[in-house]
């Protein structure tokens, strides 16, 4: 735990984040084999960036050379079971701390990964539908493998999950009501797994071969050349001087920093441990430091250009620019960084904090100076993309301009070994991602093989039917429709189901396996397809600060000092405009901006709604506006932010007026106050 008046050591910081992200707990070896990993993560950041930027290589290949570096690298960068950090195991059947079990792994799995890739295409195209024994047990093996990795590396749940997911496959006659189907032999899920693009080799590994890696070697490399400090100093010249400035510092370098990171946790751990110890030394208390770090740092996989891996799964599978994506999820992101910054300030107002003081913030003529040419990738990247190139394109031509920028800038120069170490780092980073995307492919292909996310969506469907039955025969909801109801109902339950799944796996693997299993359900409601995968996304997201595996929220209370479970239930309190955003934009899907029947008028309504609802959430949750609320009005303007979910001239119109009384008391408490 941190104490009160320290700010932690890089040493801690990093056992803070492997203690709470699983994809960061790598083991320690010996040096020489530190060496061979070193050199093999170097090499998988060459190739991706070759084979992207100048490189013809076939998909299917591409795809396995991807998997082979992911899943035999987990065996050697992942114990069995989590180790002291520092600590390397010794012993007969163990070769520079890895055991000879673990290295025969490491090599099965490349040889699986391998195997169907450099077959000729014209062998595989006659094999799909009637495999060899050959490709059964490297199917079979491969299986197994993924399922192990994916444990190893994100934690036992999702494979867990897949692992239901394949049972569910085989014994699918036996399954009850309208989950039940044929089954499938042995054989013939293999050959759907692995021979096809519907299983393993799908979608989302190749998501993360052709885009993801490349963003996420950009994101390290702009972050070694001093973008990362660049935005923690702007954010600080911006925000900091006004009421409770750290924690609005924060705000904007997690907004900032999230635009080249995607990853909760990273951005936490970065940016919190400046930001969390000068919440607490202007008066916040721990925990509440901590949960504004964690609930702005998940704002990361939200906020363009990078978004993780989300961005670029959907434009797989919308088949749209990314460019429309990026425009989509701009102004739900700004509205998820404005809730918590409404909260924020009205914390700050209610314990009287003050702002840093001239000799506490930067200067920004010197930050400028120093950090003014790492900026250039970033506005490369997004340049190229605005302008129709693909997400690859501009990603190699970005991190181009990252090691040449890093080279010249004259502060914290780039160098050679740093070079080696940030291309190792990069490619360290995907392995993870990438173990749990194949696993999602073998949840995916079984959806696919057996039809269950239509059958599951007529089941979400049904139940939301007789839930807005039931309600809607009650006075007074009976003076709205049924079929409204319908749509309230199955997006509650979608959203329900998105954090109880997001709960312990990654973002981007419960954002592809929840489309698959509740696209089909909205996809009956009539919602846009875009619109219902951001819904999805948005939710996956939001398990990050829902208890109780709420591992930023986690890893921000261990910066912090606090109770983790408290500093989880803040962040959730402080992040509720992410629960209430997707709402909108389904019922007003203007707010997306690339969204069907889009008008510059609907947009406006929607937003001034949107900003409106969510300040009333905050006055609501803080308790606080010009003085403090009794406990009714919180309660009541709680209820009245719900009338700018939907938000149309009408409903806004109520809402302010409904909130109006409430708002005149705090005015006259303020001049009573005053006086």
């Amino acid at each position: 735990m941190a104490d009160e008046n320290r700010t932690l050591s890089p040493e801690e910081l990093a056992e803070i984040e492997r203690k709470y992200d699983p994809e960061t707990a790598f083991r320690t070896t010996g040096p020489k084999l530190a060496i061979v990993i070193s050199t093999a993560l170097v090499a998988m950041s060459v190739y991706h960036f070759y084979a992207s930027g100048f490189g013809l290589i076939r998909e299917l290949l591409h795809r396995g050379i991807h998997l082979a570096f992911v899943l035999g690298l987990v065996f050697l960068l992942f114990p069995w079971r989590k180790s002291a950090p520092g600590a390397v195991a010794t012993g007969w059947y163990r070769v520079q701390g890895v055991s000879l079990l673990d290295l025969i792994f490491s090599a099965l799995a490349v040889a699986a990964a391998l195997y169907l890739p450099l077959l000729p295409p014209e062998v595989v195209a006659d094999r799909v539908g009637n495999p060899s024994q050959s490709d059964v047990f490297m199917g079979t093996a491969l299986l197994v493998i993924t399922l192990e990795a994916a444990r190893r590396s994100i934690g036992p749940t999702l494979p867990l999950i897949a692992l239901i997911f394949v049972l569910f496959a085989i014994f699918g006659p036996y399954a009850p009501g309208a989950l039940k189907h044929g089954g499938a032999s042995w054989l013939g899920l293999i050959n759907h797994l692995y021979m096809t693009n519907q299983g393993i080799y799908g979608i989302a590994i190749g998501v993360m071969a052709q885009y993801v890696f490349l963003f996420i070697l950009f994101g390290v490399l702009a972050t070694r050349i001093g973008l990362g400090q660049l935005f923690i100093d702007l954010a600080s010249v911006i925000a900091g001087r006004y009421a409770g400035g750290p924690a609005k510092v924060a705000i904007c370098a997690s907004a900032f920093m999230g635009s080249i990171s995607g990853s909760s946790i990273a951005n936490t751990v970065t940016t919190g441990a400046l930001t969390i110890p000068a919440m607490k030394k202007v008066g916040y208390p721990p925990h509440f430091s901590g949960a504004v770090e964690a609930t702005a740092s998940t704002g990361g996989q939200i906020t363009p250009p990078v978004m993780g891996a989300a961005a670029f799964i959907m434009v797989e599978y919308l088949e749209i620019p990314l460019r429309d994506v990026l425009a989509a999820a701009l102004f739900p992101a700004l509205l998820h960084y404005f809730g918590i910054f409404v909260m924020v300030h009205l914390e700050a107002k209610k314990l009287g904090l003050r702002g840093l003081t001239a000799e506490e913030l930067p200067k920004a003529g010197l930050v400028l100076r120093q950090h003014w040419l790492s900026i250039i990738p970033l506005i490369l990247l997004v340049y190229l993309i605005l302008s129709g190139r693909t997400p690859d394109f501009a990603a190699v031509y970005g991190i181009i301009a990252c090691v040449v920028v890093g080279f010249i800038k004259p502060h914290d120069r780039l160098t050679i070994s740093g070079l080696w170490t940030a291309l190792g780092d990069g490619a360290r980073n995907t392995i993870a991602v990438g173990a749990a995307a194949a696993c999602v492919g073998i949840i995916v292909g079984v959806v696919t093989l057996t039809g269950v996310g239509f059958r599951l969506g007529y089941v979400v469907v049904q139940t939301a039917n007789d839930l807005g039955t039931y309600v809607g025969g009650i006075w007074p909801f009976s003076l709205i429709e049924i079929t409204s109801w319908a749509l309230f109902f199955s997006l509650l339950l979608i959203a329900i189901a998105c954090i109880i799944m997001g709960a312990g796996i990654p973002t981007t693997a419960t954002y592809i396996i929840l489309v698959a299993v509740a696209g089909p359900a909205l996809a009956q409601l009539q919602v846009e397809q875009l619109v219902a995968h951001f819904f999805v996304f948005y939710y996956g997201v939001l398990a990050d600060i829902t208890p109780p595996v709420a591992l930023a929220a986690y890893a921000a209370a261990g910066i912090a000092g606090s109770n983790p479970f408290r500093t989880g239930n803040t962040a959730f309190r402080l992040g509720i405009a992410k629960a209430i955003v997707p709402f909108v934009f389904v019922y007003s899907p203007a707010l997306l901006l690339v969204a069907e029947g889009f008008t510059w008028g609907e947009f406006a309504v929607t937003l001034a709604g949107a900003m409106a609802g969510i300040t009333l959430i905050g006055i609501a949750f803080s308790g606080y506006f010009f003085a403090p609320l009794r406990a009714w009005e919180r309660v009541w303007l709680g209820i009245v932010a719900l009338l700018f979910v939907a938000p149309g001239m009408s409903t806004a119109g109520l809402g302010i007026l409904l909130a109006a009384p409430v708002l005149a008391l705090q005015v006259t408490r303020k001049r009573a106050a005053a006086a």
